[in-house]
């Protein structure tokens, strides 16, 4: 299902520079939550109308055909996980590669296990035979219930993946229809707090290489060739918003101004959630961590969701990230006091 979203409010009092005259339509897939938080900001605070684009975004609520709408031009950049999907696509040949990070490590994901049986699932070598809930097939989070399982002897084979939305998770846990589930913020933290589950393992442990990049921002390369200028000053005006999600991660004076953001748009309307739990981490510059996406083509040969390795000049380009830090500079944290890993 798509949703199309318009966005083309300012935030009130912020004083823009003249926009380019012209505005270039770029459409765009996203996902709702935090980890959308960038491109809201970018929209909100006129970044990319100083840039000349109009963003229209769609909200998505399922990757299955994502690949596709992005590979026929109906999208020219969609937000989301790294998936089996992606490598699946480029293997096809689709006109597609990966442009910048959008959440790496600290995730903030979790590995629960359900409250009753925590005492006696306490490593992942007793999840043999067990039901683990994941947001999808080929997702991400497959990849880091594989390293997890991996670490004790166990196959993603050697249990039974029950595909549900983090929302059903809960219920899920809390019904005994499953045993495990890997869950991202805020429903991890959550879960614990309502006592449905406990933790048992955190991907970042177990994910090496580190950062692990888990979403990104991917483009349609046919789209890219024709308006290479309008890619690069789109991922400028983007980069100047990570820099700035980044400052209010770490605490920064903007941070009330962001979580504004983040309500008005509608990426997550209690405020108390976006205070209380952690933020998706990102790299603040952009950088995707290439070692860690080819650990993910590796798992997922080895698992036999791919059939054939592809060079990293096949997945991922830095050209416009690199572009952007030469034109804004390299991110600098302003709250220096903070002793919270990631988004540096």
């Amino acid at each position: 299902m798509r949703k199309r979203m318009i966005f083309a409010g300012l935030v009130a009092g912020c004083v823009a520079s003249p926009a380019i005259a012209q505005e270039t339509l770029v459409r765009i897939g996203i996902a709702k939550g935090l980890g959308t938080a960038t491109t809201m900001i970018a929209i909100e605070k006129g970044y990319f109308r100083e840039a000349g684009i109009r963003v229209e975004a769609e909200e998505l609520d399922s990757a299955a055909n994502v690949m596709t709408l992005l590979a026929q031009g109906q999208l020219q950049i969609v937000e989301g996980g790294v998936t089996v999907g992606y490598f699946n696509a480029i293997e096809r040949g689709l006109p597609l590669a990966i442009v910048a990070d959008r959440v790496s490590t600290p995730l903030n994901h979790k590995l629960l296990v359900r409250a009753d049986l925590a005492d006696r699932i306490k490593t992942p070598a007793d999840l043999r035979g067990k039901t683990i809930a994941s947001n999808g097939p080929g997702t991400v989070t497959t990849y880091e219930v594989g390293k997890i399982l991996k670490s004790g002897g166990v196959g993603i084979g050697d249990v039974d993946i029950k595909i549900l939305n983090f929302v059903q998770m809960g219920i899920g846990l809390a019904n005994k229809a499953v045993d495990a589930a890997l869950v991202i913020q805020p429903w991890a933290s959550q879960y614990v707090e309502q006592g449905v589950a406990k933790i048992l393992a955190d991907p970042d442990d177990y994910a090496d290489p580190k950062p692990l990049t888990i979403a990104v921002n991917i483009a349609n390369m046919d789209w890219v060739a024709k308006n290479r200028d309008l890619a690069r000053r789109y991922f400028v005006a983007y980069q100047k918003a990570a820099y700035e999600y980044c400052q209010a991660y770490h605490g920064g004076e903007n941070r009330k101004e962001v979580v504004d953001i983040i309500v008005r748009t509608g990426m997550e309307t209690r405020p108390d959630v976006i205070n209380r739990y952690p933020w998706p981490a990102r790299n603040p510059n952009g950088r995707v961590n290439v070692p860690s996406l080819l650990d993910m083509q590796s798992y997922y040969l080895g698992e036999k969701l791919l059939t054939k390795e592809l060079p990293v000049e096949k997945l991922l380009t830095s050209e416009f990230v690199d572009y952007a830090t030469e034109k804004l500079g390299p991110f600098r944290l302003e709250n220096t006091s903070s002793t919270l890993a990631g988004c540096r």
